[in-house]
C-alpha cells in the first residue's frame, strides 16, 4: 500500500491513498492540482548516511567507511513533492543526491538488525541537496546539508512489502538520467543502519533515515526540474530556484 500526506482544499492535513495522478480519502478522490502533497511524515530528525554506495565514494575520492558515516538534517530541511526549492544564493555548486529513505513507524532504541524492519513504516524518495561550497569548508556540514528545504521527500510512503530488495532508484534532471542504481548496492543495509543508529539515539515514529546516494551526483541550476524515482514508491518531483 502507498499512502500520502496532503492538505485538502479546505486546508485540513489528511493521510490518504496515493494513486500516482491523484489521492483519495474518506470516499473522495482529489486531483493532484487540487491538493498540496506534503512530506510523508513529520520527523523529529533526518539521519543521513554518507558514502554508502561504492561508486559515489569513488567519485568523491573516498572509500566506503568501516562503519556507517552518519550526519543529521533537521526538520526545516524538509520539502515536498511539487515544491519549488529555493537554494542558497551565491554558491558555485549545489548537488542533487537521490536516496532511498526509510520512515520509522515504531520507536527504536538498541534494536538488533534482525528486528529492525519491525520498526519501519515504509520507504520513500529523498533528494539530499548538498551545498558543496560550504560542505568542503566545515566538519559538521550544517551549512552544507541542513539549509532550508535541503531534503525534498515523497511523494508517497510505500509499505516495506511494496519495495523490492533490489529496488531501482533513478534521478533525472530536466528528463536526463543522472543517477541510476538499486537498493541491493547499499554497502550497509537498512537493518544494519537502523542497528547502528539506535545504538546511539532513539529513532522516533516519523523519523527518516536517508540511506545514501549512488554515483552520478551533479550540480543543479536555476529552473531545473528534478525527479527521483524509486521502484515501488513512485516519483518525487520538484523544481529548483537559485536567487541572483
Amino acid at each position: 500500500m502507498r499512502t500520502v500526506r496532503f492538505r485538502d482544499p479546505a486546508g485540513s492535513v489528511r493521510t490518504g491513498e496515493w494513486h500516482g495522478d491523484g489521492v483519495s480519502f474518506g470516499g473522495e478522490t482529489y486531483d493532484l492540482g487540487d491538493v498540496d502533497v506534503l512530506p510523508p511524515s513529520d520527523p523529529t530528525k533526518i539521519v543521513c548516511v554518507g558514502r554508502n554506495y561504492a561508486d559515489h565514494a569513488a567519485e568523491m575520492d573516498n572509500e566506503i567507511p568501516d562503519r556507517p558515516l552518519l550526519f543529521l538534517k533537521p526538520p526545516n530541511a524538509l520539502s515536498g513533492h511539487g515544491d519549488t526549492v529555493t537554494l542558497p544564493a551565491g554558491k558555485e555548486r549545489i548537488d542533487h543526491e537521490a536516496e532511498i529513505a526509510v520512515v520509522i513507524g515504531e520507536a527504536a532504541r538498541n534494536v538488533d538488525a534482525a528486528d529492525a524492519m519491525d520498526h519501519v513504516a515504509g520507504f520513500t524518495c529523498l533528494n539530499d541537496l548538498s551545498n558543496r561550497d560550504d560542505q568542503r569548508r566545515e566538519t559538521n556540514w550544517v551549512r552544507g546539508k541542513a539549509f532550508d528545504n535541503a531534503a525534498p521527500t515523497g511523494p508517497a510512503l510505500a509499505t516495506p512489502d511494496e519495495v523490492p530488495a533490489d529496488a531501482d532508484i533513478e534521478l533525472r534532471v530536466n528528463g536526463e538520467t543522472r543517477q541510476s542504481s538499486s537498493r541491493d548496492h547499499l554497502a550497509f543495509s537498512v537493518p544494519d543502519l537502523i542497528e547502528e543508529i539506535t545504538d546511539y539515539l532513539t529513532l522516533e515514529p516519523g523519523d527518516v533515515v536517508a540511506t545514501g546516494t549512488p554515483g552520478g551526483v551533479g550540480p543543479l541550476e536555476d529552473g531545473d526540474t528534478v525527479e527521483v524515482e524509486l521502484e515501488g514508491v513512485g516519483t518525487l518531483e520538484h523544481d529548483v530556484r537559485i536567487p541572483e
